[in-house]
Formats: structure tokens, C-alpha cells, sequence
């Protein structure tokens, strides 16, 4: 492979521009491109839009125009060098003074091509290490942006990589929105088969529960590196029990410990601070688990509800959710008591129905776990095709025919 070949981007670019700053909102002016507007990986949100009025003097200078390159010059430390390839839409748009707008010199530099290595640059950590920082905030100077060196295949080829990357990151954004979709898919067949309520009553939630707890305080002198597994909220996701590292306890043989100390077919809800309102069965590997005081331990008379079928209505926006955000209103610090838990209301159909539900929901999480191993694959491909591109393993293949 011949070695490859890098050229500072100042040689590369035609212009290098900020954005204006613009504490006017109008609603009827000028989208403008903010901070929260471009994701991590490059793309475009445009859920939120601020616009300015279209009388302010840094309009002109600052409308976009598809090819143009957007860089975040200035963000949190993990946020700076975020990067958006400009392909417009149908309005006029400018952009903030925390990007820096950049033209390439277009018979030397693909823009495109351009912005995925700007991006791969960032998921790498790099403009971490080149920015000045403040108190919550960094910026990537205009010169350390220009002094980069980029490798630089002939044209053709930094548009065939990018064309590549794009297809491969199209497939990858169809498999999350399809992922995406089978979770609404599940609240809708929840919502069809008993969201009107209609021959199903609504119940305090209390009423249908043999048991409520939450986990003690002091676990912290009981942790070791065997034992029982210690469940924290952190662990506590939607629908399911996910521990990344584990925490192990020597748990005391007292009544706190007992009381404390899960069984097949409890329900977690995480009672306290910003992850409020997650919520999972327990299953059978977990049994014998204990919880921290974060977490709330629920015990269903499973005669009446079926725990799975529970935690699925505690964790959908419509259900229990919307009632946990409504008990959380005014209060600065997100806390949910006993008294509140058993007031939730909850509709109570006939077990088999709750079990056909759940048949149901079971089929279409075995194919978001498909969409999610398919996406796996895809991601692990594009880290890949990444790599190679601008290792110059890609494009030195193509060229020469020699296996890289």
C-alpha cells in the first residue's frame, strides 16, 4: 500500500466562517441552526427550531447553501466537533455563532467527504484534546481547525467513500427508525386491546398489590466481589434489567435484608432522581437480588396481574408514565412515595388477556432483537469502511487492485 498522502485543510478550504449570535426569537423569521441541532453522528434534528428575525444584519452573511460544512467550533468538551453536511431544505437558513461554516475548494476537496472525516474525527476524541476549555464549555480555534491534515485521495475517490458511507449509514438509520416503530407498534396493540377501557375496570394499583417496598440505606458497607447481586437504578431500564457491571453484596441475615430481597415476578420501579419512572420484571436470574433505596419493590397478586403485563403499562408514555410525570409536578427534587404508587390507576382485563397480550408484544420484540443484532452488524461495518477510508486501505485497494 503506498504511503498515504495528508494536506493541511487550509490549503483545501476557500472560506472559514462563524455564524452570528441572536438573542431574538421570532416566529415567523429565519430558522437558524443551533448547538442541539446537530447529532453526534452527523445528522440533522430538526425538532426544535429557533428563528430570528429576518431583519438582523448577520443574515446575509450567514445563509447556508447545499455542500456547505458545519462545524461546532464551540460546545460542552464532549460535544465540540460535531459536524452537518448542508443539503438544505425547502427555507432559507443560517446558522449560530458556535459553528464555523466551511467552503471547500471543490476541485480539491469533497465536501462530503470532508464532513465524514470531521466526524470520525470527533467520535475518535480527537477535538476533545484540541480545544480550550471554560466552565462547561470549549472551543476549537479557527487555526487548530485548518492546521488538520486530511488524507486526501483523488477526487473521485473521496466521493466514492462517501457515497459508500452514506449508503451503509442510510441502512443503519432505517434499522433504528424500524426499531423505533415496532415500540409504537407494541403501545398500539396495548392501546387496541384495552386503551378504551370499555369492559375493563381501572383500579388503584395499590389494590392488586400483596406487597410495596424499597430498598435501605448503609448498603455500601455490605458491597464485596461475590455474594448476591446488588440492583441499583442505574440497572433498572424499560421492560428490562440491564447490569453493566455488576455489584455484589454480603448481605446481613436480618429482617431489612429479608425485606429487601427480590423475588420471580416482582416489579422494579426506580423511585427517585433523574432515571424516575424505569421500571422491569424480575426475572428468574435475578431472584435473590437485593435493591438499593433507589428502587421500589412492588409484589403483584399474580391471580389478578401478570407482572410483565404490569411493567409494560407502568412503562408506556399514556400509562403510567403520564401519571408518574403528573405526581412530579412542582417538585424541584423528582421523588415518588408509597401513598403515590398504590394510587396509580391501572386497567385490570382477565389474565388470559393480559397473557395474549403479551404473547403478542413477545413477537415483536423478537423482531426488534433482529433490527437490533442487524444493526450491530451494520455498525460494526461502517466503524469498519470508516477506518479503511481514511487509513487509505480503501481507496489504495481500488486503485491498485491489492489487498489492503
Amino acid at each position: 500500500m503506498s504511503e498515504l498522502r495528508r494536506r493541511s485543510l487550509k490549503d483545501l478550504v476557500n472560506e472559514v466562517k462563524p455564524g452570528f449570535a441572536c438573542g431574538e426569537v421570532d416566529a415567523n423569521g429565519v430558522f437558524q441552526i443551533r448547538m442541539n441541532n446537530v447529532t453526534k453522528s452527523g445528522g440533522i434534528d430538526l425538532s426544535k427550531q429557533r428563528r430570528v428575525p429576518r431583519n438582523h444584519p448577520g443574515i446575509e452573511k450567514s445563509k447556508l447553501r447545499p455542500g456547505d460544512v458545519l462545524f461546532n467550533a464551540t460546545n460542552s468538551p464532549d460535544l465540540v466537533g460535531k459536524t452537518l453536511f448542508w443539503s438544505g431544505i425547502d427555507e432559507e437558513v443560517v446558522y449560530s455563532n458556535h459553528f464555523q461554516r466551511i467552503r471547500t475548494d471543490d476541485e480539491e476537496l469533497d465536501p462530503k467527504y470532508l464532513s465524514r472525516w470531521l466526524t470520525s474525527q470527533f467520535e475518535s476524541g480527537v477535538f476533545r484534546g484540541l480545544c480550550k476549555q471554560w466552565v462547561n464549555q470549549a472551543t476549537v480555534s479557527k487555526d487548530s481547525l485548518l492546521s488538520l491534515k486530511i488524507p486526501l485521495p483523488p477526487l473521485a475517490y473521496q466521493k466514492r467513500i462517501a457515497a459508500v458511507l452514506d449508503e451503509v449509514d442510510i441502512l443503519r438509520t432505517k434499522r433504528r427508525e424500524a426499531i423505533t416503530l415496532l415500540d409504537d407498534l407494541a403501545q398500539s396493540i396495548f392501546f387496541e386491546m384495552f386503551g378504551t377501557g370499555e369492559g375493563h375496570p381501572v383500579v388503584p394499583l395499590g389494590e392488586q398489590l400483596s406487597f410495596i417496598t424499597s430498598g435501605g440505606r448503609g448498603w455500601a458497607k455490605y458491597y464485596s466481589d461475590s455474594g448476591s447481586i446488588f440492583i441499583r437504578s442505574l440497572d433498572v431500564q424499560m421492560n428490562s434489567i440491564e447490569i453493566d457491571e455488576v455489584a455484589y453484596v454480603q448481605a446481613p441475615d436480618n429482617a431489612e435484608a429479608r425485606r429487601t430481597r427480590v423475588e420471580v415476578g416482582d416489579v422494579l420501579l426506580t423511585i427517585t432522581g433523574s432515571r424516575i419512572g424505569r421500571v422491569s420484571a424480575v426475572p428468574e436470574n435475578l431472584s435473590g437480588a437485593y435493591v438499593s433505596q433507589h428502587v421500589a419493590i412492588l409484589r403483584p397478586v399474580q391471580e389478578k396481574i401478570v407482572p410483565d403485563f404490569l411493567s409494560f403499562f407502568l412503562s408506556i408514555p399514556f400509562g403510567g408514565q403520564r401519571q408518574i410525570s403528573d405526581m412530579q409536578y412542582g417538585q424541584t427534587k423528582p421523588g415518588l412515595n408509597f401513598r403515590q404508587i398504590a394510587e396509580f390507576l391501572i386497567p385490570l382485563p382477565e389474565v388470559s388477556l393480559q397473557r395474549q397480550f403479551l404473547d403478542r408484544v413477545s413477537r415483536v420484540r423478537q423482531l426488534q432483537e433482529s433490527h437490533a443484532r442487524n444493526l450491530a452488524t451494520l455498525d460494526e461495518l461502517f466503524t469498519s469502511l470508516q477506518y479503511r477510508a481514511f487509513s487509505g486501505a480503501l481507496w489504495n485497494y481500488e486503485a491498485t487492485g491489492e489487498a489492503a
